[in-house]
């Protein structure tokens, strides 16, 4: 290489790091215009050149390992064996020679990334010599050789690949022997971050972390040295680490994990930073093993409580707070709030029944100290643990509402914010059952609240903390209220537009707004009466609210409009829909002109979706208009960038981005800025598809390339919601279009969403993907899938089957785990809910291909068989038995007769689980019964027979009418009910009809009522005198039936049923006497309800 050459080059580098953008910018291009295959041994020449300037050096250091960590597969194989060979030798060489540590530290960086690409796809490193040169190094008596091995080691800690097993003990001595090396700090914080790095990449290997367990004193003595100096944070960040993802190895070591960070935390004269990170390392591991903290380390609850507390009380007291109209966001880095997120996480984390009490004795003294700091922390920490303490908490809710109520009137605004914060929170938390209890004094003590003029913010959030108690607010709770309420917001409203126009502050205005739309979305028709004493004022505020510091009121306000139009309903709205619908095409028209991250787009967005339910169809001429913007929106392509570790501690804080990790060295980072407009825009989407229907036939083709799309888009799960949602209203609205085109779209839309499901991470989302699913089969019918396609989806079940029993193993295993207690319990038991949510979308599934290709889909089902068997069989959990059967009584259902060939799986549990002590599997069972009589044949009568003691004992259980069993027993009733009906062969109907009638009515399931009243109707009009009685004594037992069910409206006016019933009713009307003697024993609601339903059908 001539040296002119490597001159330019590193005359290149040093105008990379130009601070004249123009010469940068030059740079950059003509660094870009190199081939890898020439940067590479410029770059490793400039490193060596000890004659060039440092950071010259230190860049060429930084490049090259971007070279090794993005490009190097395709560089690499275009050097010779020989030329490899060098490049390797020189790394090697390069970190022997060099003397200053920073570079040195780059060029082990480097050398490990090296390392890394030399590791084959079967685990073997085809560089021997790095792993020798590693032991050397580690063992050498130069202090600066024993710190790069480690330095190397810790980036690439598995190094050692598919050798790694055997030269476990010989890793563990290297770094037992650093750790312990008390001569050399830099040798001993190397080794522990080493370590650590080792740990975390063999994180599921758990002998192996049992093996390495006697390193960790060793850790824990070099954090508490790095605290001790203040010198280098990151060793306790490696701690952190290690509670996030091995929590178990530190076991043995917990309670002096926990002295260690305590005795951090508890230090008042460390920095924030310290206190936090040891903070962070008691939370996590209260996340991540609960229950192992509970068991070992409660003892320290006592302490940190009171400590998180005292970081709670560390504000600053700032006289224009409570005046302030542009509100900065909280400093995140700062105690307080790093401690209310700590006491938060703790609560969910540990549980209430560990922490509540913790709580509870610290709140009322900090609560009647004279310094508001120890109020408002006390405040906010009732704020923090609602959620994780929910359970608790519910219990002493008045207590709690009783000692909060009275700081809403504290002579400190900040104690008074923080009332307002705990009030909104717990209406969020405890909702419905809070408002239900405290409406009276929460509604009275926040609009009091909303008189304080003097203190803008506290104004504000009262705002705010009604929104969060309306949001849960049943309707007729409100209801009594909305005069006070509306009256404070209209005065309100009036005072601070008043105020805008006069001194141009809008926060509070802002927030009555938003506070208006939320009270008028849960009065819905009762906000009619309010109507004309707004409208105009929010209008006005549309139409002037121009300026770019107004824009996000004018958005609300836009909000505000459409939720009051939604409430109030289109009849109402009509008067003033043109104006508005004007307004808002005219902010449309410029739209073009609008930022991306102008608050106005997303309330823009829902608010047409709005205007789409009020109007229906008459929405379909704005379209053309609001389109595009939705659209443009729905499809943002974020900014994404992968990174290395350089690039990440260059990005670290920026709240714009968010990272995920993708390996050892590698993340990718996302620009969060437009995502949440992409979601409200794919969401708006779904809800033009939904009301317009074949009107939004023309848009489907787009919008379908859209959505299927995003079925994959993992930045943001609301977008993949609304992308699965989306295609069954897709395929609808395309049904206008010739069959080919949906048949088409169909095939577009297929193969996608099978792979979404099959590579769905998320369990919730995955369920909204196979719901999707089903409802496209039931839309397209038998046929709909390919034989490919078949398999494929067979594929997917059995995977989603195989994943529920390899989790439910899982719990069974933590089940048996040295920490397991009843939190535990309770955590699995929630993880068991999640779990049985995918079943039910399988079952969806099954339902949806029995329900369209009936007996053709028995060869599918044949398949999955063996996974169906395994759910019903004795020994699964309640949840897998009602799934199983509910998926065999669609296999009767739809199949008849034939479903007698697989009678041996299930028709013994069908009729054992009758007895289950679960409600929701005797119901599956009673269903299946029922669907066996009705369409199973003859075969199954010896069925129906055997099944009928088991029926009559669940209808004639003592309890059977119950909350908790109502529907297992109608569903019992619906089963006898079509026994006799369908399958009566081998029982008595003269036995079992008077017993039957005697069950009746029914209330709880509409769809079995049909059933159960339409063969009643059959009896009557046969003239059964089993039903009727000797000399139609039943009569008024009949219509007190009758009666009941039109009072109930147990079943709808216009089904067949209902009139059948009607002229029964009217045939024994016919004769007075009898009719009279039938209705006289009746309550006066029953008659009225008798008398509308004669009358409504005539």
């Amino acid at each position: 290489m001539a040296t002119d050459e490597l001159a330019q080059f590193e005359s290149l580098l040093n105008n990379l790091m130009s601070h004249d953008n123009q010469v940068r910018s030059q740079s950059e291009e003509t660094y870009e215009t190199v081939p890898a295959v020439s940067k590479v041994p410029f770059l490793l020449q400039t490193i060596k050149n000890v004659n060039a300037d440092l950071k010259t050096r230190t860049m060429a250091a930084v490049l090259l390992r971007r070279l090794y960590t993005t490009s190097f597969e395709e560089f690499w194989p275009q050097f010779a064996p020989e030329v490899q060979a060098t490049i390797k030798e020189e790394m090697l060489r390069c970190v022997q020679q060099e003397n200053n540590p920073s570079l040195r530290k780059k060029v082990c960086e480097c050398s490990a990334e090296l390392a890394r690409n030399m590791l084959d796809d079967d685990g073997n490193n085809t560089w021997p010599e790095v792993l020798k040169f590693l032991f050397d190094c580690a063992s050498s008596q130069d202090v600066g050789f024993r710190e790069s091995a480690l330095l190397i080691f810790a980036v690439v800690p598995g190094v050692f690949g598919a050798q790694q097993a055997q030269y476990a003990d010989v890793i563990k001595q290297m770094l037992e022997q650093c750790l312990a090396d008390t001569a050399n700090q830099n040798v001993r914080f190397a080794a522990t971050k080493a370590t650590v790095a080792f740990l975390l990449a063999n994180e599921g290997e758990n002998d192996l972390l049992n093996h390495f367990r006697h390193l960790l004193p060793g850790i824990l003595t070099t954090v508490a040295e790095s605290a001790e100096t203040q010198d280098d944070d990151t060793l306790l960040k490696c701690l952190v680490d290690l509670a996030e993802n091995t929590p178990k190895y530190l076991r043995h070591q917990l309670e002096a994990v926990f002295t260690l960070c305590m005795k951090i935390v508890s230090d008042a004269e460390m920095g924030d930073q310290w206190r936090q990170l040891s903070l962070e390392v008691i939370v996590t591991l209260s996340e991540t093993a609960p229950a192992m903290v509970r068991k070992l380390c409660g003892k320290f609850l006592s302490v940190l409580v009171p400590q998180i507390l005292s970081m709670m009380v560390d504000l600053e007291d700032d006289d224009d707070w409570a005046k302030c109209d542009e509100i900065e966001e909280e400093d995140n880095d700062s105690n307080a709030i790093a401690g209310e997120s700590a006491l938060d996480r703790l609560a969910c984390g540990l549980g209430g029944k560990t922490m509540l009490p913790h709580i509870i004795s610290n709140v009322p003294q900090l609560l009647a100290n004279p310094d508001w700091r120890h109020r408002h922390a006390a405040l906010m920490a009732i704020s923090a643990c609602g959620e994780g303490c929910h359970k608790q908490m519910e219990q002493m809710l008045t207590n709690i509402v009783d000692a909060i109520l009275p700081y809403m009137q504290d002579p400190h605004p900040r104690v008074r914010f923080a009332a307002c914060n705990a009030i909104g929170q717990m209406s969020t938390d405890f909702g419905p059952v809070f408002q239900k209890k405290f409406h009276e004094r929460v509604i009275a003590g926040l609009l009091t609240v909303m008189d304080d003029n003097g203190s803008p913010r506290v104004q504000a959030h009262a705002g705010a903390a009604l929104v969060n108690f309306s949001e849960d607010c049943p309707k007729g709770i409100l209801a009594p209220y909305l005069d006070p309420i509306i009256c404070k917001l209209e005065q309100v409203l009036s005072s601070k537009l008043k105020e805008l126009m006069e001194r141009g502050t809008k926060l509070v205005l802002e927030q009555v707004v938003t506070t208006l739309a939320s009270v008028a979305d849960t009065a819905e028709e009762k906000f009619v009466v309010y109507y004309d004493r707004f409208m105009p004022c929010l209008k006005y505020i549309v139409q002037n609210a121009n300026t770019q510091e107004l824009k996000l009121l004018r958005g609300k306000t836009i909000e505000c409009i459409s939720l009051i139009g939604l409430a109030v309903g289109a009849d109402k709205f009509m008067q003033d829909c043109s104006d508005v619908m004007e307004l808002l095409l005219k902010t449309q028209t410029d739209w073009e002109e609008l930022p991306e991250d102008d608050p106005q787009i997303s309330y823009m967005i829902s608010a047409w979706a709005r205007m789409c339910k009020i109007m229906g169809k008459a929405f379909e001429q704005y379209l053309p208009l609001v389109m595009g913007p939705v659209l443009k929106a729905a499809a943002i392509k974020p900014e994404v960038a992968l990174m290395d570790s350089e690039d990440m501690k260059v990005m670290e804080g920026d709240s714009d981005w968010q990272f995920v990790t993708l390996g050892d060295q590698q993340s990718f980072g996302i620009r969060t800025s437009g995502l949440e407009e992409k979601a409200t825009a794919c969401q708006m989407l779904v809800c033009y598809a939904r009301e317009l229907k074949e009107g939004f036939a023309s848009y489907t083709e787009e919008v379908v390339k859209i959505m299927v799309q995003h079925l994959k888009f993992y930045f943001h799960d609301g977008v993949r919601v609304a992308a699965a949602e989306s295609l069954p209203y897709l395929l609808d609205c395309a049904k206008i279009r010739e069959p080919g085109y949906v048949a088409t779209m169909w095939q577009f839309i297929c193969p996608e969403l099978l792979k979404a499901i099959a590579t769905e991470p998320e369990n919730d989302l995955r369920s909204e993907h196979m719901h999707s699913l089903a409802q496209c089969i039931q839309k397209m019918g038998k046929g709909c899938l390919t034989d490919e396609q078949m398999q494929e989806l067979v594929k997917v079940l059995e995977k989603c089957m195989g994943d529920h029993f390899e989790r439910q193993a899982a719990r069974l295993e933590q089940r048996k785990d040295e920490d397991y207690d009843e939190v535990v319990e309770e955590a699995l038991e929630d993880e068991d809910e999640q779990d049985v949510y995918i079943l039910s979308k399988v079952s969806d599934i099954v339902h949806a291909l029995f329900g369209t290709h009936k007996e053709a889909i028995l060869p599918v089902f044949e398949q999955l068989l063996p996974h169906f068997r395994k759910l019903i069989s004795n020994d699964r959990p309640w949840p897998d038995k009602q799934w199983a059967l509910c998926i065999f009584d669609d296999l009767v259902e739809h199949t008849g007769a034939l479903s007698q060939n697989y009678s041996e799986h299930f028709v013994a549990p069908m009729v054992q689980y009758l007895s289950d002590s679960h409600g929701e599997v005797r119901q599956a069972a009673a269903y299946g019964i029922g669907v066996m009589a009705q369409f199973g044949g003859q075969g199954y009568a010896s069925v129906c027979a055997e099944a009928l003691p088991y029926l009559l004992k669940v209808i004639q259980d003592p309890e059977a009418r119950s909350v908790e069993n109502l529907s297992p027993t109608e569903n019992a009733i619906s089963a006898v009910t079509k026994i006799c009906k369908y399958n009566n062969s081998v029982i008595s109907l003269t036995e079992v009809l008077p017993h039957w009638l005697s069950w009746l009515p029914v209330w709880d399931d509409e769809e079995e009522a049909i059933h159960i009243y339409g063969f009643l109707c059959d009896l009557i009009e046969s003239n059964n005198i089993n039903i009727l009685g000797e000399n139609n004594a039943n009569l008024p037992r009949i219509m007190g039936i009758m009666a009941d069910t039109f009072k109930r409206e147990t079943v709808d006016n216009k089904a067949d049923v209902y009139k059948r019933m009607v002229n029964i009713v009217r045939q024994i009307q016919s004769n007075n006497d009898i009719f009279q003697a039938c209705i006289s024993s009746m309550d006066q609601d029953s008659q009225l309800a008798l008398s509308q339903a004669i009358s409504s059908s005539s």
